[in-house]
């Protein structure tokens, strides 16, 4: 896909395409066969690669601080996110139930601010 389509096209439809495009490419001879259990694997991916990013933080108050790697951690929410897009492929989730979705929950956090939660 050129740069040309990425702005033209709508970029959470775009990432959807490009991750589907990579999991048609994928060998998923180990890939959980029904939808819950491929969901479960992907939680687990999910939580994993948090732990990734989160090391590229210096949350050991105990350590000596190192400089933080932006580089590295933006790759680290990057690979969350081809998980969190994977995940909403297995649910049948499109860019526009996801947007619906968001609406809907954003509302709710924001009552919640409103009135104290």
């Amino acid at each position: 896909m050129s740069q040309d389509n990425f702005e033209k096209e709508d970029r959470l439809e775009t990432i959807f395409k490009l991750q589907k495009g990579l999991s048609e490419m994928m060998e998923l001879d180990r890939y959980p066969k029904d939808s819950e259990s491929r969901i479960s694997a992907l939680c687990t991916a999910i939580i994993h690669e948090a732990v990734e990013l989160q090391r590229t933080t210096n949350w050991k108050w105990w350590k000596t601080p190192i400089p933080f790697n932006e580089t590295d951690a933006k790759e680290e929410l990057i690979d969350i996110w081809h998980f969190v897009i994977q995940a909403s492929l297995e649910l049948d989730l499109t860019p526009d139930d996801i947007i619906i979705e968001y609406r809907k929950k954003n509302e709710i956090n924001r009552e919640r601010q409103r009135t104290g939660y």
